[in-house]
């Protein structure tokens, strides 16, 4: 063999090297790219959960404040002239009426 067909051999491989490294690279490139892609499909599909849950937990505190507020206004009602008697007059409905009424003092 001459040099001629030594270089040209060396070149073609140091050629075919590069193209492989190359791919290699792009290969590399790519595989980041989709974990990247995949990651922020993954994190925007857990933000959406989130939300869903934190407008159905701000639901619920609606109500339940509600529920507090109305039972507080029942409670302080109790503790104003007349408490007592409302007290009992609520008390009233729940007693049977074939039961006697005891009441403590």
């Amino acid at each position: 063999m001459d040099a001629a067909t030594v270089a040209s051999t060396l070149q073609l491989q140091e050629q075919r090297r590069e193209i492989n490294f190359s791919l290699l690279a792009l290969t590399m490139k790519l595989a980041l790219v989709s974990l990247g892609v995949v990651s922020l499909v993954k994190l925007s599909i857990a933000y959406q959960e989130r939300l869903d849950r934190h407008g159905e937990l701000s639901a619920v505190l609606d109500l339940e404040s509600a529920k507090l507020r109305t039972l507080q206004q029942r409670f302080d009602r109790l503790f104003t002239l007349g408490g007592g008697n409302r007290l009992m007059d609520e008390q009233d409905q729940w007693i049977a009426p074939n039961r006697l009424r005891v009441i403590w003092r």
